[in-house]
Order: C-alpha cells, then sequence, then structure tokens
C-alpha cells in the first residue's frame, strides 16, 4: 500500500511539474492568501488525504508527516546532522526547491532551517522517506521567502540518507 502511494505521489508530482513548466507565470494579479485561507486550504487538503486512505500523523509542535518507507536505526535528536535529499513543494505539488542528486546537512538544533524542518526532521530514521506538510507558522509565516508567498503551507518531500550522531 505504502509503495504504490509513493509511486501514485510521484506521478501526480512528475505531471504537476510538466504543467507547470508549460505555463507563462505572472504574478501581477497574484494575491497572496490570508491566514485563515491557508488554514481551510490546510484542513482540506488532509481531509482529502486520510479520506483516500493516507496515514497522516501530526508531530507535537503541529507538523504532518506521512512516512512511506521506514529506515532503520536511531531517530535524529538536537546536536545530530542530518543528511538528506529533498524536493520542496506546494499544495498544488509545483516545486519550489530541491536538493536534486546531491545531499543537504542539517545540524539539529542550530535553527539552520525553518521550524518545521526541525521538529519534522526528527520523524525519520537512516534511509526513511516521506512528507512534511509545513503549515506557515513553522515556515515563512506572514512575510513569506523568496518565491514563496506569505501564509503557504509547504511541502518537503524528505529522504534520510544519514544521520551523524553529535559525538
Amino acid at each position: 500500500m505504502k509503495l504504490s502511494l509513493l509511486g501514485n505521489l510521484l506521478i501526480v508530482l512528475i505531471a504537476g511539474v510538466l504543467a507547470v513548466s508549460c505555463l507563462e507565470v505572472s504574478n501581477e494579479d497574484f494575491d497572496p492568501p490570508t491566514k485563515a485561507e491557508e488554514l481551510e486550504l490546510l484542513s482540506e487538503y488532509i481531509d482529502t488525504l486520510e479520506n483516500r486512505g493516507i496515514d497522516v500523523d501530526t508531530t507535537d509542535l503541529g507538523v504532518y508527516y506521512i512516512i512511506d518507507s521506514i529506515g532503520e536505526g536511531v531517530y535524529p535528536v538536537d546536536g545530530d546532522t542530518c543528511r538528506v535529499k529533498y524536493t520542496g513543494l506546494f499544495m498544488d505539488w509545483s516545486v519550489f526547491d530541491s536538493s536534486g542528486d546531491y545531499t543537504y546537512d542539517v545540524v539539529l538544533g542550530t535553527q539552520s532551517v525553518i521550524e518545521g524542518w526541525e521538529d519534522g526532521l526528527k520523524v525519520f530514521n537512516k534511509g526513511s522517506e516521506g512528507y512534511l506538510i509545513i503549515p506557515s507558522d513553522f515556515a515563512y509565516g506572514s512575510k513569506g521567502y523568496a518565491s514563496i508567498p506569505p501564509y503557504t503551507t509547504l511541502i518537503f518531500y524528505i529522504n534520510m540518507v544519514e544521520i551523524k550522531p553529535s559525538s
């Protein structure tokens, strides 16, 4: 079930990337969502996933996550270095960032990444793969950042390649 879910999500991702790449995008008339609109969209999105039988869990902080493939070993804690591959997506599955074939190192507890990553990476052990669904409160909030509008929920596909303990 989990493997076919990953396959289906990847097909949707690829189709979305192809569709978006063919569009001419203009931000002139774009109105960023309000906080209320973000929360409504997020609620609908989570409900849709759960209605499709996808197991969506939540961290104590409020970051949603879906584990497609459980890895092995211990889970990271503050001070550990997480080596990940990732793809950052909007809720329409358009890609805004990716590590590509490279890995990205995050030292937990140093606040070098958004709060949602700090919290969410702790549910992935070595070799695990899945998704973080991060409300704007734990990402870029009311200000946004670069191509990320204010009050935007972000989705990250995460592949935890390695965990290096702090000592």
